[in-house]
């Protein structure tokens, strides 16, 4: 008798009917609102909503000119923008608890060199983009506001507004945020097959390029920034190629 026979299929026993399916989906779609609540209610208290949009608001309040001050246009903005802030945050917070809902939902459903595979690269694309959206707030704000101030006419008095402010660092941290999940990208087309650890080491030129259109898109019309943005992403582009050859290794399927 081969080893085939011997083993039981991996998935037996986990089927479950199409019901059964939805209502697991409802219970994970509503511990992943509970959590974000229940975050929500602890940062409303503390630090509060207006402390934790001071703190988003730093960066740039640090460079304005000495008696300027960021600025409310909207009636209700400055309770509806520190409460949206609130939420943002909330959601940050709760990400690992949700992308855990998420993997409860999908993990009996996978095979174990499945499990193998996407387990370790949930986790690390959780990680690098908080890494992206901090690498963002306390280096490239730091940089980029000082430069951009230093460009403003004598003539204007610069007073940004809060919501047009969130606007911009939630841009900002989304694009670095993905920016930095350039290995997740580099391993998954590799495991997939869809392209060869040789034909990545042979676009680095290309995709060079590619990251330097996308740096000078998405980030402050400073040269700093731009670089700020490329560096890593190139970075980390090598770094994708190394982890795709662990993965490959290491998350094969089973010969039969």
């Amino acid at each position: 008798m081969t080893d085939s026979n011997n083993k039981d299929d991996e998935l037996a026993g986990t089927e479950q009917p199409f019901v059964q399916h939805l209502i697991e989906l409802r219970d994970r779609l509503l511990r992943s609102i509970y959590g974000i609540a229940a975050v929500f209610a602890v940062l409303v208290f503390y630090p509060g909503p207006s402390k934790l949009y001071d703190f988003l608001a730093m960066p740039l309040v640090k460079t304005l000119p000495e008696g300027s001050r960021m600025i409310a246009v909207g009636v209700v903005s400055p309770f509806l923008v520190p409460i949206k802030v609130s939420v943002m945050a909330a959601i940050a917070l709760a990400l690992p608890w949700i992308l855990y809902q998420v993997w409860a939902f999908v993990a009996p459903g996978l095979y174990k060199h499945e499990k193998r595979l996407v387990l370790p690269l949930v986790a690390a694309s959780t990680v690098l983009f908080y890494l992206g959206a901090a690498f963002c707030y306390f280096f490239v704000f730091g940089q980029a506001f000082p430069a951009i101030q230093k460009m403003a006419p004598m003539s204007v008095a610069v007073s940004p507004d809060i919501e047009a402010y969130l606007d911009f660092v939630i841009t900002m941290f989304i694009a670095f945020g993905v920016a930095f999940e350039v290995p997740i990208a580099v391993v998954i087309l590799a495991r997939l097959g869809v392209v060869t650890i040789a034909q990545l080491k042979s676009f680095r030129t290309y995709f060079v390029v590619g990251a330097a259109a996308v740096a000078g898109l998405v980030t402050p019309p400073d040269p700093v920034s731009m670089i700020a943005l490329l560096l890593p992403m190139c970075l980390l582009y090598e770094v994708g190629i190394l982890a795709a050859q662990v993965f490959i290794k290491h998350t094969a399927a089973p010969e039969e």
